[in-house]
């Protein structure tokens, strides 16, 4: 519990003190994957995803706990965490951006917006550039996140035994979904 707080008080100070109107947190989005292989399909769910996104400059960065992950078999829990991720050497995945089209993305205004986004997601102690497109949903004041995107395992030196190739896609599909609140709103 500790560790999120150290992380939303950094993410927090990211922001250079925004005013709080100005930014939206949680600290219980969603983030699944989905691996389809040739003899097994598997998704995981982590549904304790810090994430903060200041309405004023575009600016976002989300924060996972790779441990936090979970999977149908405990099995493949442990396999994840243990030899894919290596979990304990990489504790979490962040990804730090902006939306680039922040103009046309009206957070005070009732409606569905396509957000551009853009910035560099670290997995596996890897950093890359990433570029996406988001959805922001803005109904009576609460905003809902989403973004869909594809992750190549061998772009964050993630390797898969052979043994295991065929239940294991080597491109993972990462779905997002976040409600956000008001920073300091109850």
């Amino acid at each position: 519990m500790n560790k999120l707080i150290l992380s939303l008080f950094s993410l927090a100070l990211a922001f250079n003190f925004a005013s709080a109107q100005d930014t939206l947190f949680t600290k219980t989005g969603r983030i699944s994957f989905y691996s389809k292989a040739l003899n097994e399909d598997n998704e995981a769910h982590n549904k304790k995803v810090t994430t903060i996104v200041n309405t004023k400059t575009g600016a976002m960065e989300f924060g996972v706990l790779i441990k936090a992950f979970e999977f149908e078999k405990a099995l493949m829990q442990e396999h994840f965490n243990e030899n894919y991720m290596e979990s304990d050497k990489y504790p979490k995945s962040t990804f730090v951006g902006k939306i680039d089209n922040l103009s046309e993305v009206k957070f005070e205004k009732d409606g569905v917006y396509t957000a551009k986004i853009s910035g560099d997601l670290t997995i596996h102690g890897v950093t890359k550039k990433v570029n996406t497109t988001g959805t922001f949903t803005v109904k009576s004041g609460a905003v809902k996140g989403d973004a869909t995107f594809m992750v190549l395992l061998e772009d964050y030196k993630i390797a898969i035994p052979a043994v295991v190739k065929d239940k294991v896609s080597k491109d993972i599909k990462v779905v997002v979904d976040v409600n956000l609140t008001r920073f300091g709103a109850k």
